[in-house]
C-alpha cells in the first residue's frame, strides 16, 4: 500500500486529503468521508482498510473552509467542544459540491478504473445519503446516518445504491428516527439497511470510546462486498 497527503482542486479552492493506494490493480475508488473529528488516525485507519480491500481510498478534509488540517479526538474534552462548533457551522450543500469535485478528481486518476463510491461516518454518512440523491456517485455506504431525517424529503430522488448501517442504541439517532428512515428508505430496491442491536453511535471508530470490534468487522465486510459489487469493472 502507498499513502500520501495530497491537494484536491475544487471549483472554489483547494482541499487537503489523505490518499491510500492498494498494491494491486484497484477495484475502483472510494471517498471515505470523515466524522466531526477531522482527518485523524481513525480516518487514516479506514482508508487503509479499504485500500487493503483493493480500492483507491481518499479521505477529504471536509472542514477545509473552516480550519484546514484539523485533527481531533473524542477522548479530549477540549476537542469535543471544538468538533461540535465545526460541525454545526458546516455547510452540507457546499460539502456535497466538494464531494462531487472529489469524485471527478478520483475518476481522472490513472490508478482508478473510473468508478467511484463513498463511505461516510456520522457527518459523512449524511453526505453519502445526499450524494445518492443529488449526484451520480456509483454507490455509497452510510454509517449511523446522523440527521438524514432532516433531508428525508429528498428520499424519492435516491437513485444510486445506498447501504445504511444503523446502531440501534445510537444516542444521536433515536429509535423513532431509525424507524422513520427504515419506513421511508427501505421500499427503495436500491437501499439496503443493516441493524446492530447492541451498538451505539460510532461503533466502527477504532480507538474511540464506543468502538465495538465485532460489529465494526461485520459492517466493514458488508460494506466491502457492497462496494465490490458496484465498483468492480465487469
Amino acid at each position: 500500500m502507498q499513502t500520501r497527503t495530497i491537494q484536491v482542486p475544487l471549483r472554489d479552492g483547494v482541499m487537503g486529503a489523505y490518499l491510500a493506494i492498494p498494491d494491486g490493480p484497484p477495484a475502483g475508488a472510494v471517498i471515505a468521508i470523515m466524522e466531526i473529528w477531522g482527518v485523524n488516525d481513525t480516518m487514516r485507519h479506514h482508508a487503509h482498510e479499504f485500500a487493503e480491500a483493493g480500492f483507491v481510498c481518499l479521505v477529504p478534509d471536509l472542514f477545509w473552509r473552516q480550519e484546514p488540517g484539523v485533527e481531533l479526538s473524542d477522548r479530549n474534552p477540549d476537542h469535543i467542544q471544538k468538533a461540535f462548533d465545526l460541525y454545526y457551522d458546516f455547510d452540507y450543500d457546499l460539502g456535497v459540491r466538494d464531494m462531487e469535485d472529489t469524485r471527478d478528481f478520483l475518476r481522472a486518476l490513472p490508478e482508478t478504473n473510473g468508478k467511484v463510491g463513498a463511505v461516510g461516518y456520522c457527518l459523512g454518512g449524511k453526505l453519502c445519503y445526499l450524494m445518492c440523491c443529488r449526484t451520480d456517485i456509483d454507490c455509497a455506504v452510510a454509517y449511523y446516518g446522523t440527521y438524514i431525517e432532516h433531508n428525508i424529503r429528498e428520499a424519492p430522488k435516491l437513485a444510486h445504491p445506498f447501504m445504511l448501517h444503523m446502531a440501534m442504541k445510537d444516542r444521536w439517532v433515536q429509535a423513532e428516527v431509525n424507524e422513520l428512515l427504515e419506513r421511508r428508505l427501505a421500499p427503495n430496491p436500491l437501499v439496503s439497511i443493516h441493524k446492530y442491536p447492541e451498538a451505539d453511535h460510532a461503533f466502527a471508530r477504532k480507538g474511540g470510546r464506543p468502538y465495538r470490534e465485532t460489529e465494526a468487522a461485520q459492517a466493514l465486510s458488508l460494506s466491502v462486498d457492497f462496494l465490490h459489487r458496484y465498483l468492480d469493472k465487469a
